[in-house]
């Protein structure tokens, strides 16, 4: 059996122009110095809003007493429990308890630190200064040390064959803009110039892949399929397998997004009293979860950033399947002794919905053996190490993937004290062969994750 030479030109061709990016098939490498290539890097955050609750996320902490509202503005550090620095084995929290199922893929980092600039609110610079490439202080004439973020330095070295050099989601469905952009957006090309998220699953959908100018065919995927008949049969059977299973993906999300927009028709139709945002946050979280690691597989994009919500926003939401009412989240961080348990729970179903999108991309496939996870660095994280405190130290972070070999997995790193978040940031541009000395306010890289 021969292989089969056709280029990424020929194979687009030939499905009509209504096909997506495919994933990698070994049946259409060009020759074998194309199928030993490396595949791409890529880079994804799962942001965290308004700080999680401390002692069920953190190990040591579980005794922790529940603390007050300490205003804003704050700088309150926790002077309690504390693990010793340095490299630990995984233990496994009420709120990390999920990780269990994914903990050879992935680390938890603590002890990294912030530093608040005096100016705005503590939320206004949580999300939106968490990737920024600028010292506290260096950028005049702004309230905000904010640069260029990290997304865009990575995609510059990574995203400039894609599509799309990076991806900007947010999972906040309200409809009354009460805050400004710096609680909604973590991406900035640079100092006042937001790289806008968007928030409507199908707009997202709309834009990647082109349903729009395919409104007589609702299901792209069948078009594109029905084009490709004449490749598939040359397909090899590992490769039919996973044309399949990627197609199916696809399927998986229109469907989804059908079932969602039938669901607001309905409730629309019923002319039940709820939340303008009654879309079921669990399913809109997942949805836009799945957008983001599908962007990813089929090469649409390499970069791609992903607010489960914005910052501070006091609007009630609809939490259906894990609250029992609408809450807001921000709110409750201000009285954590009356919503604890609520707190804990939002707190793990979001480190649930990251393990989910870990679990999924380490089954998709790529060149040499590898998975998209051993080939991605993906973050989740909070710009606040508590949302009661409105602490900027001792943040949560987990980093999952391998970014191409190039990091360690299966432990619990504690840095010492005052360690920059900058310093992870460093590590992972290293990780991803792009080369850099400091990185905003860094002091060094994380040499225990690094291989």
């Amino acid at each position: 059996m021969t292989t089969n030479t056709v280029s990424r030109r020929s194979f687009l061709a030939a499905t009509g122009g209504g096909a997506l990016s495919l994933p990698w098939l070994e049946s259409y490498g060009a020759d074998d110095k194309k199928k030993s290539e490396e595949p791409a890097k890529r880079m994804a955050f799962f942001y965290l809003p308004n700080g999680i609750t401390r002692r069920g996320f953190f190990p040591g902490e579980g005794d922790r007493p529940i603390p007050k509202f300490a205003g804003q503005n704050n700088v309150w550090r926790f002077e309690g429990k504390t693990v010793p620095p340095g490299s630990h084995e995984l233990s496994f929290t009420p709120t990390l308890a999920p990780l269990f199922k994914v903990k050879e893929h992935v680390s938890l980092i603590t002890g990294l630190d912030r530093i608040f600039q005096h100016g705005t609110d503590s939320h206004a610079q949580c999300a939106s200064c968490y990737l920024t490439s600028v010292a506290p202080f260096e950028v005049k004439g702004s309230a905000y040390p904010l640069a260029r973020t990290l997304d865009h330095i990575v995609a510059d070295s990574i995203g400039q064959t894609t599509p799309y050099s990076t991806l900007e989601l947010s999972c906040n469905d309200h409809k009354n803009n009460i805050e400004s952009i710096y609680f909604d957006n973590m991406s900035w090309y640079n100092t006042g110039h937001v790289a806008p998220s968007m928030r409507n699953p199908r707009k997202v959908y709309d834009r990647l892949f082109g349903t729009q100018a395919n409104t007589l065919y609702r299901n792209i995927t069948d078009l594109a399929l029905g084009n490709a008949k004449q490749l598939q049969r040359r397909l090899s059977t590992d490769d039919r397998r996973k044309f399949d299973e990627y197609f199916e993906a696809i399927r998986t999300i229109e469907t989804r997004m059908d079932r969602i927009e039938n669901m607001k028709s309905e409730l629309a139709a019923a002319n039940i009293k709820r939340p303008a945002e009654h879309l079921p946050r669990n399913e809109y979280i997942h949805l836009m979860g799945d957008l983001m690691i599908t962007a990813l597989q089929s090469g649409i994009t390499n970069v791609g950033t992903m607010m489960v919500g914005p910052e501070r926003w006091t609007t009630a939401t609809n939490w259906e399947g894990i609250l029992d009412k609408p809450y807001s989240h921000h709110a409750m961080t201000h009285s954590p002794g009356n919503h604890l348990e609520q707190l804990l729970k939002l707190d793990r179903f979001h480190v649930s919905a990251y393990v989910r999108l870990v679990e999924k991309m380490s089954k998709i496939e790529e060149a040499n053996g590898t998975t998209l996870l051993d080939n991605t660095i993906f973050t989740l994280g909070a710009g606040m190490g508590d949302g009661t405190t409105h602490q900027y130290n001792d943040l949560p972070c987990v980093i999952a993937g391998g970014g191409g070999g190039t990091l360690k997995q299966g432990r619990h790193v504690h840095c010492k004290r005052g360690t920059p978040l900058a310093n992870l940031w460093l590590t992972q541009l290293h990780a991803l062969g792009i080369d850099r000395k400091r990185y905003a306010d860094s002091t060094g890289t994380i040499s225990e994750i690094l291989v």
